[in-house]
């Protein structure tokens, strides 16, 4: 962590659950600035009060206006943007929100870095931006292509370096499913499941920061990392649950959601024929082409026929146990267990 030293991090979308994670990550290191970019005052004032402390900096404003967020750019070392409309089901129904937030957002967020000097920008993905079939995941795969094309055009000796993270389902997060399972296991009601067989992935979001602090250090312009992850389907995920608390709860089946899939892809087929594979995570340079295609001699790649993409089907997938240990790892889990709930 010793790149930080001194240095000031601005979080957008701060008041998050991803947000609030990487704001404990960098709590109790040697940085010298964290500021929270968000438009949500109260949750701001509730995390100043639980805080109090002098690093913690707050900005109210929105991605979507420029000048707010070139209000809190000045003297920023670095960006985590997580600011986003990532509840798939309402964006389904105000697509273009999701797009005024996700990419014109975003746009706004790396303009205002590359003018003001920002040394490294981490862009906050999706596992839904890979072969994207809803309005969210849609925005997503924009926003994706906004930042890695800012990237290319940056390139190797840019001033400003902006990569991106795409991560899978992160326990716990505002839009898993897990804390609404267990307020209905507390409420004694059933347990609502879109489709038992659906799978995710699954990780902690202690495992998810990791991969920002890595993308912080190792991220070269137009980068995108993914996490590797292991996978478990709505019913073990649900049966982890009920072991943990005790409970038998009914699982009330509800039928698939607007936008939602089957399973999940982290890494396309065509992302992964170019993929590096970096033990935890894949890295995927992006195609530093022009469009003077003349200049290239392009064959077609027979490997990508080959190859299959990477997602929650076909990764390592939890039986019930493991499921359990994972889901112990999460704070919440285990200071709810020890109350004796």
């Amino acid at each position: 962590m010793l790149m930080f030293k001194n240095k000031i991090l601005l979080i957008t979308g701060g008041t998050g659950s991803f947000g609030n994670a990487v704001l404990r990550r960098f709590l109790d290191s040697d940085i010298k600035e964290i500021r929270i970019f968000s438009r949500d005052e109260k949750k701001q004032d509730d995390m100043r009060h639980h805080l109090q402390n002098p690093k913690v900096k707050f900005y109210i404003g929105d991605v979507r206006d420029k000048r707010s967020v070139d209000g809190a750019m000045t003297g920023v070392d670095y960006i985590f943007h997580a600011a986003a409309l990532k509840q798939v089901p309402s964006c389904e129904f105000f697509p273009t929100q999701a797009v005024r937030t996700n990419v014109l957002g975003t746009e706004n967020v790396l303009d205002s870095a590359i003018a003001h000097g920002v040394k490294n920008v981490v862009v906050l993905s999706t596992d839904k931006a890979a072969y994207p079939i809803n309005a969210m995941g849609i925005s997503k795969a924009m926003m994706e292509k906004v930042a890695i094309a800012k990237g290319r055009q940056l390139g190797a000796g840019g001033a400003t370096t902006i990569c991106c993270t795409r991560y899978g389902n992160v326990m716990g997060s505002r839009g898993s499913v897990i804390p609404l399972w267990i307020e209905q296991m507390k409420d004694g009601k059933s347990i609502t499941i879109t489709d038992p067989n659906m799978t995710r992935f699954m990780m902690t979001l202690d495992d998810a920061v990791d991969l920002v602090i890595y993308a912080f250090q190792n991220g070269a312009n137009g980068d995108l990392f993914v996490q590797k992850a292991p996978a478990a389907t709505l019913d073990v995920l649900a049966d982890a649950l009920k072991g943990l608390y005790h409970t038998d709860t009914e699982v009330k089946v509800i039928g698939t959601r607007h936008g939602e899939k089957l399973y999940e892809t982290l890494v396309t087929r065509e992302e992964m024929a170019k993929a590096e594979d970096m033990g935890e995570y894949y890295r995927i340079p992006c195609d530093t082409r022009d469009l003077n295609y003349d200049k290239f001699f392009v064959e077609g790649n027979e490997e990508v026929s080959k190859i299959e993409d990477y997602h929650s089907h076909n990764t390592k997938r939890l039986d019930v146990e493991s499921m359990k240990q994972l889901l112990l790892k999460l704070d919440f889990i285990r200071e709810d267990l020890n109350k004796g709930v």
